[in-house]
């Protein structure tokens, strides 16, 4: 009678114990043998994080569709200058838009839900997204190394259709880089994309290509930016001197202050374009070791460099007052549809 209560005592904390691994164990796709194991983070770091990095994600989208919709709107913006900042803002959207929703799936939920063909696809879409976005910030200070260097042959030398060439240009040469990465990195191809088990997608970074992404996406970008900026300060505070030789006497003081404002202005927008880029490509350069897309250092590296699509727009557009007249007209009195709203003014106010 005892061995059998003993028994049957047994057999019922063995059935609460799988009752209770059946909770606490998750898979991502049960009806798979092969399935990795779910890790839900649900904690309240997490849970806070997933809320502000879902904000920035959102911020980063609305910021840039708003830039995107102000430049391809209103004819009075449609200039080489202006056309760079849109393929930047395009640039951005898509990491805000694809790339930051899918990290945060990953951060929140350890499974991949998306397939073998997104898990060699995301990379590509990544790289390009990433790439373009810099080589973009790179042909606007070309484009601004031009303006300021030579003033009288810019309408000449910069033309929209030029700039719209070396846009596609620059996008065709982060497709062509992308796929490049993804030949060389055979791992990445669909029949080796997901290791382990299923539901897992893990990027595995080899240290020469770690090398050539900090050549290609740091040193070189932040060079040619770094020179062509430190020239275009150079050349701008030659010609705020020439302003107030020209404008001295008490008669001018007036014009020998803008002139000072605007040297000003030129060293803060060089001091935030170069700190902004270094803070957030630093740390990826830096890395020297062998790095997967699991790894802490990954997640951290990834997102300070995610930062800098929701840091661009601001630097580039807000600090313009066209870019305020036009948020203006779209959002707050919504006459953007009105049929001729296309050739409003939008420097009537500020110029």
């Amino acid at each position: 009678m005892i061995g059998s209560v003993l028994t049957d005592r047994l057999a019922s904390e063995m059935n609460n114990t799988a009752y209770e691994q059946n909770i606490t164990v998750q898979y991502c796709f049960p009806s798979i043998n092969s399935s990795c194991r779910k890790e839900v983070r649900t904690g309240p770091a997490y849970i806070f994080l997933f809320i502000v990095l879902s904000c920035v994600s959102v911020f980063t989208v609305f910021l840039n569709l708003l830039l995107i919709i102000s430049i391809s709107h209103f004819k009075q913006l449609h200039t080489p200058t202006n056309l760079l900042i849109l393929s930047l803002a395009v640039a951005d959207l898509l990491v805000g838009l694809f790339i930051m929703p899918v990290n945060i799936m990953m951060l929140i939920d350890s499974c991949w839900y998306l397939g073998k063909i997104m898990c060699s696809i995301y990379p590509i879409f990544n790289g390009v997204s990433m790439s373009g976005s810099i080589y973009s910030l790179i042909l606007i200070a070309v484009d601004r190394f031009i303006a300021v260097t030579d003033p009288l042959l810019y309408s000449t030398r910069v033309t929209i259709c030029k700039t719209v060439l070396s846009i596609i240009l620059g996008w065709s040469f982060s497709l062509l880089y992308a796929f490049i990465f993804v030949y060389f990195n055979d791992h990445l191809l669909p029949s080796q994309a997901l290791t382990g088990c299923y539901g897992e997608c893990v990027i595995y970074v080899k240290y020469s290509w770690l090398v050539v992404n900090v050549a290609l996406f740091f040193l070189a970008p932040c060079s040619v930016i770094l020179v062509l900026y430190s020239v275009i300060f150079t050349v701008a505070r030659r010609q705020a001197k020439a302003i107030r030789a020209v404008t001295k006497g008490l008669s001018n003081k007036h014009e020998a202050q803008v002139s000072r404002f605007s040297e000003a202005k030129a060293a803060k927008t060089l001091g935030i374009v170069i700190f902004v880029h270094l803070a957030c490509w630093v740390p990826y350069s830096l890395s020297v070791e062998k790095i997967t897309s699991l790894s802490v250092v990954w997640t951290v590296f990834a997102w300070i460099i995610y930062m800098n699509s929701s840091m661009n727009p601001l630097i580039y557009a807000i600090f313009y007052p066209w870019f305020r007249a036009s948020v203006k007209y779209i959002i707050t009195s919504c006459r953007i549809f009105v049929p001729s709203s296309s050739r409003f003014n939008l420097f009537q106010e500020h110029f």
